[in-house]
Order: C-alpha cells, then sequence, then structure tokens
C-alpha cells in the first residue's frame, strides 16, 4: 500500500505523442545582480520536479499554491565565477553565473501527464476534480529533488485548481483509499493556454 509518505515532486509520466522532453531555457535564471563578468542569480532554490513559472521578465520562477504555472523544472546548467561548467539537477538559491551562461530545463507541453502524491489519503471519486500544491517549495538541496504533493483538501469540481486528476499511477502497492496515493494529472491552469492572461 501507498503508505509512506515520499513525495517526488511533479514527475512526467508520459505524452500523447510519445515524446516528454525538456525544453532547454537560454537565460531561463534571472540575474538579481551584476559585478563585472559575473552575475548572482534568483533568490530561491528551484528542485527538480518543483512547480515553475514564468514570471513577467521571461525567467523561471518557483510556483506558489494556487499561481497559473508552466511546468515542471528538470535541471539547470551555468558557468560559475570561476569560469567552471557546471551541471546540476536543482538552481541554488543565489548562484554566481557568468553573464549568458545559464541554461534551464524544464518540462512546459500542457499535455504531459506527469505523477505526483497526494499529501493525504484520496478515493476514485478524484477523477477528474482539480487540485492545488500542498509543500510546493519543500525539497532537499542534498538529493536536489522537490517534495511538493497534491492538496486532497484543495480538491474542487466547480473552479479552476492547478492540476487535475486523471488516473491512479499503476504501481504494484499503489490504490485509492491508500494514505498517500501516487496519481496523474495534468496542469489545468497553464500559462500557455489561450485562455490565461499573459503573465
Amino acid at each position: 500500500m501507498s503508505s509512506t509518505n515520499a513525495p517526488f515532486g511533479l514527475r512526467p509520466a508520459f505524452h500523447p505523442s510519445g515524446l516528454d522532453r525538456a525544453q532547454a531555457l537560454a537565460n531561463g535564471i534571472q540575474a538579481v545582480s551584476t559585478s563585472g563578468i559575473n552575475n548572482v542569480g534568483y533568490g530561491t532554490t528551484i528542485l527538480k520536479g518543483q512547480p515553475v513559472k514564468y514570471n513577467a521578465s521571461g525567467w523561471l520562477n518557483v510556483a506558489a499554491a494556487g499561481d497559473a504555472f508552466v511546468g515542471a523544472f528538470a535541471g539547470v546548467e551555468w558557468t560559475d565565477s570561476t569560469g567552471r561548467r557546471r551541471v546540476s539537477n536543482y538552481w541554488p538559491a543565489s548562484e554566481s553565473f557568468q553573464t549568458g551562461s545559464v541554461v534551464a530545463y524544464f518540462y512546459n507541453d500542457p499535455n504531459i501527464v506527469y505523477e505526483i502524491q497526494s499529501d493525504a489519503t484520496i478515493a476514485q471519486t478524484a477523477l477528474n476534480a482539480q487540485y492545488d500544491f500542498s509543500n510546493a517549495t519543500a525539497g532537499s538541496t542534498t538529493t536536489g529533488l522537490s517534495q511538493a504533493t497534491l492538496g486532497v483538501s484543495t480538491g474542487t469540481t466547480t473552479a479552476v485548481a492547478q492540476m487535475r486528476v486523471v488516473d491512479i499511477a499503476p504501481y504494484p502497492d499503489n490504490a485509492w483509499g491508500d494514505s498517500y496515493v501516487i496519481v496523474r494529472v495534468t496542469i489545468s491552469n497553464h500559462q500557455n493556454v489561450a485562455t490565461i492572461v499573459a503573465y
């Protein structure tokens, strides 16, 4: 049974086309201050599997519960202030980097189906209901992995929330009614859908 609370954020499960490829966004991390050829970057850690959104300047930021968002963070590479190329599955808060060297990777296709663990028990009646994230910024810089979860208490069938439950993940010992169910979701409040106001 899914009785262990072991969240992993948003994990791409599949895309209807068979391709669930991450996008590479050049200069995807904001430079918040500049000193010579080096920048100090976005001051919040972004973990692999964490929901991310575009800010008004086109950089990736962490998405909070309730935000429209674009997808899940997949990793980043940059050249640090010593000239060494760095590759990581998470962005370290306020990391220094050489101007123009950052490439951020994230999943952003609105049709990707993700897996996420619920933060409490959930029943099959959750199918087609919508939910917001809980623990959206939780995670570990040791593993670089998000611990964002689906907030069961935020469920709605009458309003738009961040994600829609479309299935249960077909794993052994994962069943409706378990303590922490791994479900499959699509993004229902996606920034790149035509009905969403520009960000």
